[in-house]
């Protein structure tokens, strides 16, 4: 059985239990309305949002690649503040999307924003590569999750130089699900890794397993844990439906996809400070 047919059957029997009660997704936690009572506004402002390359599970298997409202959702919390915002990944150039971002049990208002946004889509077809990227013109580095950065994100050299660099700089540093995978090459300026006795989240080994997407290479869980960082999650029966955000100074951390506009808000505020 396929990766989409898995999560499909797992999401469609949700649906059908939230149709039952008449109660929405988004009511169990799937891309929760963002709601705040102090919206953020910048002049002036730049941030980078990073995303995986790697399009496949494997070599050949299903689709894959950033999951979208991972992306969507902070790039225009993001720009509706004021901010410029510029997309990389790690070999630059088209980023793949999975498929399932847009299936229309899934997919987020963000998403759905995105599809008639030709300016972003011309930034995703030709995204900036991580090597080439100017850490120092930015004030927010936030990295986007997916199936497909368990296969490139913890493995970028370049991807870790820039976020030590971010460090050393005091940027704002966020990701969310995969996107934690992102800092585990990072250092700090004495030269420890950046996640060691850092408290972070990123989906948990729980929510891989009930998706059944055990295949890949690196679990964020399993790799942060061996690492040293302090993980922490909130287990739901279904953990899809779950939504913890961390943060340790100025490093904020995302569960899952429900946490992303969370995170952008909070990378917002820190970037105020």
């Amino acid at each position: 059985m396929t990766k989409t047919i898995k999560l499909g059957l797992i999401l469609m029997v949700s649906l059908l239990s939230a149709c039952a009660t008449n109660t929405p997704l988004n009511w169990m936690g799937l891309h929760p309305e963002f709601e705040t009572d102090q919206p953020l506004t910048f002049e002036q402002g730049k941030a980078l949002v990073i995303t995986t390359s790697h399009a496949t599970l494997g070599e050949g298997g299903d689709a894959t690649g950033v999951f979208a409202s991972e992306m969507t959702g902070p790039y225009y919390m993001f720009q509706d503040s004021g901010m410029q915002v510029d997309v990389a990944s790690i070999k630059g150039g088209q980023i793949p999307v999975d498929p399932i971002s847009f299936s229309w049990y899934i997919i987020a208002k963000s998403d759905q924003r995105y599809l008639e946004d030709q300016d972003f889509q011309s930034k995703v077809a030709n995204s900036i590569k991580i090597d080439d990227v100017d850490i120092s013109q930015y004030d927010i580095v936030y990295i986007a999750g997916g199936w497909g950065g368990a296969y490139d994100l913890g493995y970028s050299e370049a991807l870790g130089e820039k976020i030590s660099q971010a460090y050393a700089e005091n940027k704002a540093i966020g990701a969310v699900c995969h996107g934690p995978l992102g800092l585990l090459k990072a250092k700090r300026p004495d030269g420890s890794l950046l996640v060691e006795g850092t408290k972070l989240t990123a989906v948990s080994d729980r929510q891989i397993a009930q998706l059944f997407v055990t295949e890949t290479p690196q679990h964020p869980e399993t790799e942060l844990r061996k690492a040293g960082a302090l993980y922490e999650a909130d287990w739901s029966l279904i953990d899809i439906f779950s939504n913890h955000m961390v943060v340790d100074g100025r490093i904020v951390t995302g569960q899952n996809q429900n946490a992303g506009e969370d995170v952008a808000y909070k990378l917002m505020e820190l970037a105020k400070e």
